[in-house]
């Protein structure tokens, strides 16, 4: 079997191998899979307006995906991009009601608060690591803590003691009226641009600056690296910041274009967390992530109209979205299966 028949048919096959195992599951627990695929269709593609729900739905997994991917490819495991995304939506929200200007600077500096925001929660554990050895994993758990109820401190200040910012001003907002009206008025917004213009970003990064290469040598091998003479302490820096700016952009979406404000949090959104399936899902690739998210974010979204229109429990719908993402992220286990099978039919011969 050749390598391009194989790729095609991974993929193929586990999502039919995730449909079917969710299937069962449904069937077991009384519910008809049939109505609850279709449920999650119509939930996905099901009108103008749900297509647009469903790609607004992708854009911040798109941008936690990127900033977990490029720690990967750096060498490094950052699980604080929740926490960056959280600071991010913070600093985005506050620039957009703390002051009015003129659209073509209110947006940009919204957007470049939020990045710089996330940047400088991953420059912490950037350095600790560089100068410390002090592993990023606990780190960047222990930073989202932080994150969440320094935000949350920090909004109530701000608001006067209530529990959400003002909206922001129309000047600082990623509200599209055209891609309102494409899409029967859903919440989609100029994000999307802003999240795919950031793949072509770490993709540059990635494969075409001297940067970039410093960053996957230092990944690769450390001491290999600071042999050949590169700053291994800087890449390992660098590569946190700006995997912490991607985050703090996530943030930016749901500040400026979902929500236009900010509001205290009981809890992590779940977003960040969710970047790391996508990164792994895509390969920690920049065009594997788009994937990973495009997956990600619809299947999320359209799970949500399970309950209402199959009745289908929503733990019984977590289980089966569950289930699928795990089979589409088992592809390594299919394409072993295929291989060995090609071999055998290849020995029959």
């Amino acid at each position: 079997m050749s390598n391009r028949a194989t790729n095609i048919l991974v993929p193929v096959i586990s999502v039919i191998l995730g449909l079917l195992v969710g299937a069962v599951i449904m069937l077991v627990s009384g519910y008809d899979p049939l109505e609850g695929y279709a449920a999650l269709w119509n939930g996905i593609f099901g009108d103008l307006y749900t297509i647009g729900e469903t790609v607004r739905q992708i854009t911040p997994y798109l941008l936690a995906g990127l900033a977990v991917a490029f720690a990967f490819r750096s060498g490094l495991f950052n699980i604080g991009v929740e926490g960056q995304l959280i600071v991010g939506w913070f600093a985005a929200a506050y620039v957009g009601v703390a002051v009015e200007l003129p659209k073509i600077i209110h947006l940009p500096l919204a957007i470049l608060a939020a990045a710089v925001a996330g940047a400088l929660w991953g420059f912490v554990p950037g350095l600790l690591k560089a100068k410390f050895h002090v592993h990023e994993v606990i780190v960047t758990i222990m930073m989202n803590y932080i994150a969440l109820h320094v935000s949350n401190a920090l909004i109530r200040t701000v608001s006067d003691g209530g529990d959400r910012t003002e909206n922001i001003f129309a000047s600082a907002s990623l509200r599209s009226d055209f891609l309102e009206e494409l899409t029967d008025f859903s919440r989609l917004h100029y994000g999307i641009i802003i999240a795919l213009a950031m793949v072509g970003v770490m993709w540059f990064i990635l494969e075409k600056t001297t940067l970039g290469f410093e960053l996957k040598a230092v990944g690769f091998n450390q001491n290999a690296s600071q042999y050949a003479g590169m700053n291994v302490n800087k890449n390992i820096i660098l590569a946190m910041v700006i995997s912490g700016a991607f985050a703090g952009l996530a943030g930016a979406m749901e500040a400026l274009g979902t929500f236009e404000y900010v509001s205290s949090k009981g809890g992590f959104t779940g977003i960040g967390f969710d970047g790391i399936a996508v990164a792994l899902l895509g390969l920690n690739t920049p065009l594997g992530v788009v994937f990973g998210a495009t997956l990600f974010g619809s299947l999320k979204y359209g799970a949500l109209n399970m309950p209402n229109a199959a009745g289908i429990p929503i733990e019984i719908v977590e289980i089966v979205i569950a289930v699928i993402i795990f089979f589409v992220a088992s592809g390594y286990i299919i394409r072993l299966l295929l291989l060995r099978a090609a071999a055998k039919k290849k020995e029959a011969k």
